[in-house]
């Protein structure tokens, strides 16, 4: 029987949602083992004046348990 955990992750990027995604799982993949899955819980973004100048996701990751 696998026992799962979920730990809530936040990154950020200058290119886009998916860059900040990417970024988020491959960092936590250094700590983590065993990704299965995210959740992408929340979207934001950084304005200055009137450009986007980052984009932020708010994810749930989850990983198997080792034995």
């Amino acid at each position: 029987m696998a026992v799962a955990k979920v730990t809530e992750i936040t990154s950020s990027s200058k290119k886009s949602f998916e860059d900040a995604v990417r970024t988020g799982i491959k960092r936590a993949g250094k700590k983590l083992d065993n990704i299965h899955g995210a959740w992408i819980q929340e979207q934001t973004v950084v304005v200055s004046g009137d450009k986007v100048t980052e984009y932020r996701v708010n994810m749930k990751v989850s990983f198997v348990l080792k034995d």
